[in-house]
């Protein structure tokens, strides 16, 4: 039986909770587990997380596998670096876990209006050898005009 530690989805709809739990990999992510192992609360603002150390240890030593979300989360409370050191056999009882997440610095959004204003230049600021570009297409574009007009007109 491979055993898998995942999260298990618990709470309203919309306000979601977690559990850290010990399951059959067959099994379905809300389905039949063997072990609570934790919770993680990500509403609460920073989330919150609260796991059995030893449970977790232990299962992890029996040959359980993390998903992705859990390993991250386990190396977020740094639950993880204390397994990697205790895994060579080092001393880990200066380490300690964090029970709240840091939280990410939000991106801020930059404005559109101003911003393609400042980028784009003006006709005023334009140079002399653009200008001349410009009254040569609009001078062309006037004797196009005129030749389609010629051409339109049914000859008698």
């Amino acid at each position: 039986m491979a055993v898998r530690i995942r999260l298990r989805r618990m709470g309203a709809k919309k306000r979601p909770s977690y559990r850290f739990v010990a399951t059959d990999s067959r099994m379905p992510r809300d389905g039949r587990f063997i072990e609570i192992l934790g919770h993680y609360n990500p509403i609460e603002k920073p989330g919150k997380v609260d796991v059995k150390e030893e449970r977790i240890y232990y299962w992890l030593k029996q040959g359980a596998r993390p998903t992705d979300t859990v390993r991250s989360l386990l190396r977020k409370i740094g639950l993880w670096k204390k397994w990697e050191m205790l895994k060579k056999g080092e001393d880990v009882s200066q380490i300690t876990l964090l029970t709240q997440l840091k939280e990410k610095p939000k991106k801020k959004k930059k404005k559109k209006g101003k911003a393609a204003e400042e980028t784009a230049p003006s006709t005023e600021e334009k140079t002399a050898p653009e200008k001349a570009e410009v009254e040569k297409s609009k001078e062309e574009k006037k004797e196009y005009q005129k030749e389609e007009k010629r051409e339109d007109k049914p000859k008698e």
